[in-house]
């Protein structure tokens, strides 16, 4: 456990618990973090995780964009919806460039766990873009990833990590709950 991982999950919580929260001020403390775990993961020889911390930041900035720009309502960013067709889609897609990156991680370097940490890699990229989309469904997806996070972070030795994902379990299906609560409230006040 270095000082580093210790910072880098101090900064995580913080960015976690303000998108919870619908806080603007979330993605400057996910920016923050993405760059500190990048390097982290770098020196694991944690590949794919190393190269979604860069994604990440693209991504963020999107979602910045959109949560700025995007439709408020009683000062609080409105939730919005999204079709078990859109999801079962971008499921696939997410799957299949997973797949394609973890063979290319298994062939072209030596990444400690390419073919799971490439999915995973995935996979949070769909929930970050479905948390800047703000559709409830990202806080369900992230209960499942950051489950198995907790596995791959055990295995390599980054306990710590390993403990803020498990933390992030409790604290998505909590943003789950939260926004499902506002969704309703947004709802009845749009009738």
């Amino acid at each position: 456990m270095s000082s580093l991982e210790i910072f880098a999950v101090i900064i995580s919580l913080i960015g976690v618990t303000l998108t919870i929260k619908r806080n603007m001020w979330c993605w400057w403390f996910n920016f923050a973090a993405f760059f500190l775990y990048g390097y982290l993961f770098y020196t694991y020889k944690l590949y794919g995780e190393t190269i979604l911390q860069f994604f990440f930041v693209v991504v963020n900035f999107y979602g910045f964009y959109h949560w700025l720009k995007g439709k408020q309502q009683d000062h609080d960013i409105r939730i919005e919806p999204i079709t078990a067709r859109q999801v079962i889609l971008q499921i696939l897609l997410a799957a299949a460039a997973g797949a394609v990156f973890g063979l290319s991680l298994k062939y072209l370097t030596d990444a400690a766990v390419p073919l799971l940490d490439a999915q995973l890699a995935a996979f949070s990229l769909l929930a970050t873009y479905w948390t800047s989309r703000k559709h409830i469904a990202t806080w369900v997806l992230w209960v499942f990833v950051d489950i198995v996070y907790v596995g791959m972070f055990i295995y390599k030795d980054l306990f710590l990590t390993a403990a803020l994902y498990a933390g992030f379990v409790g604290l998505a299906a909590f943003g789950w709950w939260q926004w499902t609560q506002v969704r309703h409230k947004q709802q009845l006040k749009s009738v």
